[in-house]
């Protein structure tokens, strides 16, 4: 989903050499482009515009004074502080830089085709006129000399394992004919190839491709050498296969270029030499030359140099297209057109060795462009109610737009795709968040087309949208406007002279322009009227010393941050008077980004607005402090920051109510299990966009396919807003689909949920929905354990003291259920009796009789679903049991025949209890379900018959203290229970207290031995008046107890 975004563009027309450009190489150390020339070679200083060296080759006769001789390679060699140079007439010449002094260091007699050093420069390849190759040292030491066109395939040749003949094999549906050899025709090359052997190199060095005319068959051939010039491998016949070659750098393939009976491929070869892809370019057969292709020096872009096949009386256009593949589809990303002037003819384009996405190409008027590429995503950044989220990719002439508020379609799939009439080099999305959609389209022809929701479409335009394949498109989609072509100062009429353009208010756009001084640029605003069909762009708004690399802008603010290549953030404001001025941090201090960063935007940090930017070495900034340094991506929505890490994590951070200090610490620090700001992703994932309104945060990952996650603070974000707008429903079906704990409904914001739990109940209208959230409610608070807020203000609980939070929830929300629709909600409210802590079970199968003994309308629940419902709640034999207990003997056997119980286990039981006084039933019953304080009660009630099987259940059970208060005192039971509980009291020597139960019932023998028993004196002495001992044994009592 990513684009070539153009950072800066170099351009430099006013230094002419002598004669005419053939070759440029890069000195690295400096940044000065050496290019050769029929007279010599110079060193140009694209910074200040100036020739630093000019080595004529012509004084040593090493090339003809007429003009007429040729540099086939120039290299810099730095070890060594010089230029090495190749000409045709075979002299290989060493000039040193400093000294400007130049030495022939070798020499070949049949002459020089192409000079070519390994990536490592240890080694140089020269071809001879001969069609030799000649491999030495970075010495010029020869290594070995050898024949191009070789007999052998070469030490890779395949090898047969004796599968028998072609004849022999089965064919299929081709039939017999297929078993015939049959001999490959191959034509001989295009007219216009310059029969020029080509050299590449793959990146490590080890291995090079020669791609050459075959002499026998007059068509090109590739063939792989190792370092020690050994032939590894020879291509396949290929018809149509032309001159340019290019490994890429990683060593998988090697392209070239082949025209076919009816399209124009970019092919690949194995270094086996066997074909493996290709991509058709956009132009019909015999319509293009591909002069050369280039991959950059990390194997992501396919550089092509291409030139129109000549016309009578036309002269041919020159253009450089850049591809790149994502997913098994190549996209044309970049388009530069050169016109067809004599003196914009493209020469000479080379990628830079050290800066990956740094293009270079001179043209035959010596014009020197340079260009410098970065990674971009364009996608819409409105969060209001009438923007969509929409993400542009452009391949070529189209648009590929996909809306992910819609659905995720992975590429190269979209929803639909605009079609232009010229190829597409930027997308600029309108920064109004209520119209973020609308987008700008500006073409490879400068020609700016504006693109819009909810217009009609014109029927005769070339600029449709069309919905993508496979599917039916069911959301709206955009129309063209607007189409006017931009008229550029007659000094920036190079390719790409605008960049960063940035559509800030109606009908009006900002862009950047190189002005004459290559030190400068400026920022033009255009303002377009409806009837215009052509913008005049004369005079800029402002203009910066420096070249802006990045334009970021607040559309709350309408403020622009605009980043020159030193790094020096300028605030720039474009209404109602442009204001510029350098971006201060609140100390006062200048922000600068060191190093410069390829990705900017303003953000809002606790209130104050600050600009944010990500260099390619993965470096995050906000104003002048480091925040981080392994960031892959970033994404502004709302009041977050989100990033991707190369720990392989996605980072969600609030930036309402923290500071600076405060992310660089949470960036770097450790984060613990229960952390919502982090989550796991896949390896080198990164951000495309984030839906607005909604939790989805869209991932790409290194092959090209999308990921849509939820991430956990945006989702928990989204739901505290929902809650706190009283919007239930939309919370509910969030948490549900995300698995978030429905606590969160009630802990939120405890008070506010009691005092709206009937629109609660109203908005989430489903008995399955209020069924599962009173299943899940528990007494934990998850507000502190699994959701913790780092807000400042926390809302108290409403909890009453003593009382539990799901017995509060269970009881207010079976209230306003009732209140509601008491048949509708039926199971609901069996549920909230259930859930309490204590659950109320005889309640819910009490209403569940009711519904049996007067059954609803018939759409409510029946007693049957009922009861099944409460099946699923609780365990079977539990609710038997309760059910048991309630002594309703119809309520028993609907239980019993909705388990699984067999009728054998409980119909006797049940027919036995039936015949039964009701009394000692429901004691049997309690004896049963072991509720053994309500038996007593029931037996106490079957009169004195039972008394004996009273008192026994009582010793059973110990409880005495339970059957004393279920008899008046003084009556027989009343002293029988005490007697018996004396001596239980007894037997467990609480002698004291069994003295008090046996003087009770009267048995003051037994009291008085049990006082003796723990020598309570007191009562001793009263026992014994009792029983009206004399004197002498009540002496003889006393000296017994005190132990004379």
């Amino acid at each position: 989903m990513r684009n070539l975004k153009l950072l800066k563009s170099l351009h430099c027309s006013s230094v002419k050499g002598i004669g005419t450009p053939q070759c440029i190489t890069v000195r690295s150390d400096n940044g000065t482009i050496l290019i050769g020339s029929s007279f010599g070679f110079v060193e140009l200083n694209p910074s200040s515009e100036e020739i630093i060296t000019d080595v004529s080759l012509t004084s040593e006769n090493f090339l003809p004074e007429d003009g007429s001789g040729q540099v086939v390679g120039i290299q810099d060699v730095p070890d060594q502080e010089s230029v090495c140079i190749a000409t045709a007439t075979g002299d290989v010449i060493l000039c040193n830089l400093n000294t400007g002094q130049l030495e022939c260091v070798g020499s070949v007699d049949s002459g020089i085709v192409t000079m070519s050093w390994s990536p490592d420069q240890e080694l140089v390849l020269l071809i001879t006129g001969q069609q030799t190759l000649i491999l030495m040292t970075k010495d010029f030491e020869p290594i070995a000399e050898i024949p191009i066109h070789q007999e052998d395939f070469g030490e890779g040749k395949f090898i047969t394992v004796g599968w028998g003949k072609k004849e022999t094999q089965f064919h299929g549906s081709e039939g017999k004919q297929a078993a015939r050899q049959k001999v490959t025709s191959v034509q001989p090359a295009m007219h216009w190839d310059d029969h020029r052997p080509r050299v590449t190199w793959r990146g490590d060095g080890q291995l090079f491709a020669v791609s050459a005319i075959c002499p026998e068959t007059g068509s090109r051939k590739v063939r792989v050498w190792n370092r020690e010039l050994c032939l590894q491998s020879t291509s396949e016949p290929v018809d149509g296969l032309e001159q340019a070659l290019s490994w890429k750098p990683s060593g998988s393939l090697i392209a070239s270029s082949q025209t076919k009976p009816n399209k124009h491929d970019v092919v690949f070869f194995e270094k086996n030499g066997l074909l493996h892809g290709e991509f058709t370019l956009p132009f019909a057969k015999g319509e293009v030359q591909v002069r050369e292709l280039l991959w950059n020096s990390d194997s992501t872009v396919l550089a092509l140099w291409l030139q129109d096949n000549g016309k009578e009386d036309i002269k041919p256009n020159t253009y450089v297209q850049l591809w790149v593949v994502g997913n098994y589809h190549w996209y044309l990303k970049q388009s530069l057109h050169f016109g067809n002037e004599d003196e914009k003819k493209v020469l000479s384009v080379m990628w830079d060795p050290e800066i990956s996405y740094r293009l270079h190409v001179v043209c035959s008027g010596w014009q020197y462009l340079c260009y410098d590429w970065t990674w971009s995503t364009y996608c819409s950044g409105g969060n209001g109610a009438g923007g969509q989220t929409d993400v542009a990719v452009i391949d070529g002439d189209k648009v590929l737009v996909t809306s992910f508020d819609q659905s995720v379609v992975p590429p190269p799939m979209c929803t639909f795709h605009m079609q232009f009439p010229c190829a597409v080099n930027h997308v600029a999305f309108y920064t109004d968040p209520e119209k973020s959609s609308d987008f700008a389209v500006l073409d490879a022809d400068n020609t700016l087309y504006i693109c819009r929701y909810g217009i009609d479409a014109d029927k005769d335009s070339n600029v449709k949208a069309v919905p993508g394949n496979g599917y039916k498109l069911l959301t709206r989609m955009p129309a063209l406007e607007k189409k006017c072509r931009v008229q550029v100062p007659s000094c920036t009429t190079h390719p790409l002279c605008f960049r960063h353009l940035t559509w800030v208010a109606d009908y009006t756009f900002l862009v950047v322009i190189q002005e004459a001084n290559a030190s400068q640029s400026a920022v033009y605003l255009m303002k377009i009227t409806v009837d215009e069909q052509t913008v005049h762009v004369h005079e800029p708004s402002v203009t910066v010393n420096g070249h802006i690399i990045s334009v970021s802008y607040s559309a709350k603010t309408k403020t622009c941050a605009l980043q020159t290549a030193n790094g020096q953030i300028w605030k720039y404001v474009w209404e109602p008077t442009p204001v510029l001025d350098s971006w201060k941090d609140k100390l006062g201090q200048d922000v600068k980004f060191q190093p410069p960063c390829v990705q900017t935007a303003i953000v809002e940090i606790n209130g104050e607005e600050s600009v944010l930017g990500i260099t390619d070495r993965s470096r995050l900034f906000i104003n002048n402090l480091l925040v981080a340094a392994n960031i892959t991506s970033f994404a502004i929505y709302d009041d977050f920051l989100l990033l991707t890490t190369h720990s392989h994590t996605c980072r969600c951070m609030s930036l309402r109510n923290t500071s600076l200090k405060d992310l660089e610490a949470d960036l770097n620090g450790t984060s613990n299990s229960n952390d919502e700001t982090v989550r796991k992703v896949e390896r080198g994932s990164r951000i495309v966009t984030v839906v607005p309104q909604d939790t989805k945060v869209i991932l790409q990952m290194p092959r090209g396919n999308l990921e849509t996650v939820h991430h956990r603070a945006l989702v928990l974000a989204q739901i505290r807003k929902w809650l706190n707008s009283c919007l239930y429903r939309e919370a509910f079906e969030c948490m549900r689909k995300l698995r978030i704990n429905l606590n969160l409904l009630y802990d939120h914001n405890p008070q506010a949920f009691l005092d709206n739990v009937d629109l609660f109940v109203r908005q989430i209208d489903s008995v399955n929905y209020i069924n599962l959230f009173l299943t899940e409610i528990k007494e934990e608070d998850v507000t502190t354990t699994m959701y913790p807020t780092h807000s400042a203000s926390s809302v108290p609980s409403a909890q009453k003291s003593g009382a539990k939070k799901v017995d509060i929830i269970c009881d207010v929300m079976r209230a306003a259920m009732e209140k509601l629709n008491p048949q509708k909600y039926c199971l609901s409210i069996l549920t909230s009796y259930v859930r309490k802590t204590a659950p109320e079970l005889e309640t819910a199968l009490q209403k569940v009789h009711e519904l049996r003994e007067s059954p609803p309308s018939p759409d409510a629940v029946s007693a049957e679903e009922a009861l099944k419902y409460l099946l699923f709640l609780v365990d079977v034999n539990e609710l038997y049991d309760h059910s048991l207990g309630t002594y309703d003997f119809d309520l028993v056997i609907m239980v019993a025949e909705k388990s699984q119980k067999d009728p054998k286990e409980y119909l006797p039981f049940l027919n036995k209890l039936k015949k039964m006084e009701t009394n000692y039933q429901r004691y049997t019953i309690d004896k049963h379900l072991k509720r053994y304080k309500k038996a007593l009660e029931h037996l106490s009630k079957c009169g004195p018959e039972h008394f004996i099987e009273f008192l026994n259940f009582v010793k059973d059970q110990n409880l005495y203290t339970e059957a004393l208060k279920l008899h008046p005192v003084g009556s027989s039971e009343y002293k029988a229970i005490n007697d018996v509980y004396g001596e239980h009291l007894y037997s467990r020597q609480h002698f004291e207290q069994a003295g008090l139960a046996f003087a009770r019932c009267g048995s003051l023998e037994k009291a008085l031995d049990a006082f003796v028993a723990c020598s309570s004196w007191q009562h001793i002495v009263s026992i014994a008046s009792q029983l009206k001992y004399s004197e002498d044994k009540m002496a003889a009592l006393a000296r017994s107890v005190s132990g004379g």
